[in-house]
C-alpha cells in the first residue's frame, strides 16, 4: 500500500502544470505569404493567366508547412523543471531545473505584441545555458508562473539545507 502511495506522488510531481505550443500567431508571416499566393492564383484564374493551380498548390503548402513547424516544439513546465520537447517524438531537447533559474525575461516586438505573444527567456544562475520558448501566448502570465515555482524550489532548498555544527 505504501509503495503505491509513492508511485501517485512522484506521478503528480511529474504533472505539467503548463504545457503549451508555439502559438499559431508566431507564424503569422507564413500565413501572410500564403494569403499572397491565394490571391495571386484568384488573379491568374480571374484573368485567365496559366499558373494559377500552382500558386494554389503553394499556398496550401505553406499553411500544412506552418501546421508541422508549429508542433514541432512543446512546452512543458512541471513544478521541477522547465522542458522543451520535439512535439512529434517526446524527446527532450533541452530542459531546465526551476532551482536553477536566475532570470526570466519577455522579449516582444511590435507584430508579437499586436498578437498577444512573446519569447520568454531564461536565464541559468549555474551556467551560461539559456532556454528560450518562442511564440507564447500571454507571455507575462507564464513568465509569472515560472518565476513563482523558481522562487518555491530555491525556497525550499534553502529550508531544507542545514549545515552541521
Amino acid at each position: 500500500m505504501t509503495s503505491l502511495h509513492l508511485v501517485d506522488k512522484t506521478h503528480n510531481e511529474v504533472k505539467p502544470v503548463w504545457e503549451a505550443f508555439p502559438s499559431w500567431a508566431h507564424f503569422s508571416w507564413l500565413f501572410l505569404l500564403s494569403a499572397v499566393s491565394a490571391t495571386r492564383a484568384a488573379l491568374f484564374f480571374r484573368f485567365g493567366v496559366s499558373g494559377s493551380e500552382m500558386w494554389l498548390v503553394g499556398a496550401a503548402v505553406l499553411i500544412v508547412c506552418a501546421a508541422m513547424v508549429r508542433r514541432w516544439a512543446h512546452y512543458e513546465l512541471t513544478r521541477d523543471q522547465l522542458t522543451v520537447r520535439n512535439g512529434y517524438t517526446g524527446r527532450e531537447i533541452q530542459s531546465l531545473s526551476l532551482g536553477d533559474v536566475r532570470e526570466v525575461k519577455v522579449r516582444q516586438g511590435l507584430v508579437a505584441d499586436f498578437f498577444g505573444i512573446g519569447t520568454l527567456v531564461v536565464y541559468s544562475q549555474a551556467t551560461d545555458e539559456i532556454l528560450s520558448l518562442r511564440g507564447v501566448h500571454d507571455p507575462e502570465e507564464v513568465k509569472i508562473r515560472i518565476e513563482a515555482l523558481a522562487w518555491r524550489s530555491n525556497r525550499m532548498a534553502t529550508s531544507s539545507y542545514h549545515p552541521s555544527a
